[in-house]
């Protein structure tokens, strides 16, 4: 239960396609982040009366920040890949909130980036950042969020993007091979057909397709496990592919918006595999773009170690709006 500092809390959330985190920032201080499996709730609104009647007494919360993993219009987010609905103005009504921040949540990340420790990160290749130089993150989860951030005086410029959405391209004749199985199933491959928890799966499928081979159907974890051991060869060709197809992507990524600040990899997937990404095609790949390969040579590339990473950025945004 909460003290009596929080009368002036402000609640922070990560909503995610597959998990919820919660947690109250009063005093300056963040509390506990309570981890919530998004299955176990049919809405938004069941989760957050859960999270609220086991931390705080009705009416003790002024504002909300809430980062949610779809596209936010109006004060309001269908999320991508669940059913959840998150509706800032209904919140205010029902909760008594007097105000409700509604954000994605690879926006949440894009506030976070410029106030990352160096010891949550894992530098993959490139050099030193530029100073105030545009950053840029992109998240394989769920699904694959992309933000970009820009520093401007007082508060970075955050840009949040659906560039997970993205027409993804081939850069060999067997990813080649791979989109277009995959596009007779989905007509359009984005990069998050390829590059998320689901995506992974769509590799794996696929290259068993294309080479013949049957093979149990594997969740996202397992592909991973069993690739990483190398017990299976499918499941490794699809993390090798996986890794590969992400170095490309977050390259094209840097290109497009001049990111000599750095790229962030984001998002729950990798976190969990520091070394194999480290040691896989991604650099290469991210380097890879022809006569712009020097270019893009000194741009360091960094893997996000820390599994709360929007809640640094929701309370920078917090600070930033005098919520704290």
């Amino acid at each position: 239960m909460t003290t009596a500092s929080s009368r002036t809390a402000t609640l922070l959330a990560d909503i995610g396609g597959t998990n919820a985190r919660f947690a109250l920032s009063a005093d300056g201080k963040l509390g506990p982040i309570s981890h919530m499996a998004v299955g176990d709730f049919g809405t938004f609104q069941q989760a957050l009366a859960t999270y609220l009647g086991a931390t705080a007494p009705a009416g003790t919360i002024r504002n909300a920040i809430l980062a949610a993993s779809g596209p936010v219009q109006h004060g309001r987010c269908v999320l991508t890949n669940n059913s959840w609905i998150i509706d800032a103005a209904e919140l205010c009504r029902d909760y008594g909130f007097s105000s409700v921040r509604l954000l994605n949540d690879f926006e949440a990340v894009g506030w976070a980036l410029p106030h990352l420790p160096p010891g949550s990160l894992l530098q993959l290749g490139g050099r030193e950042r530029v100073e105030r130089a545009p950053l840029a993150a992109l998240g394989p989860g769920t699904g694959l969020g992309m933000v970009i951030s820009i520093p401007h005086a007082g508060a970075p410029i955050v840009l949040p993007s659906e560039g997970g959405h993205s027409t993804m391209a081939g850069g060999s004749l067997r990813e080649d091979a791979v989109i277009d199985h995959l596009r007779a199933r989905f007509g359009h491959v984005s990069s998050e057909r390829v590059l998320s928890g689901a995506g992974l799966e769509n590799l794996h499928d696929a290259l068993a397709s294309l080479d013949g081979v049957t093979v149990p159907r594997r969740r996202a974890a397992d592909i991973t496990r069993t690739g990483i051991e190398g017990s299976c060869p499918i499941s490794r060709s699809a993390v090798d592919m996986f890794c590969a197809m992400l170095g490309s992507v977050a390259g094209n990524l840097a290109l497009a918006i001049g990111a000599k600040g750095g790229i962030f990899i984001a998002g729950g997937i990798l976190r969990h595999m520091p070394e194999y990404l480290a040691a896989s095609q991604f650099r290469a790949r991210f380097e890879g773009k022809g006569r712009l390969k020097s270019y893009l040579a000194p741009i360091p590339a960094y893997l996000v170690l820390d599994e709360d990473v929007a809640f640094v950025g929701l309370r920078a945004l917090m600070e930033t709006e005098g919520l704290g």
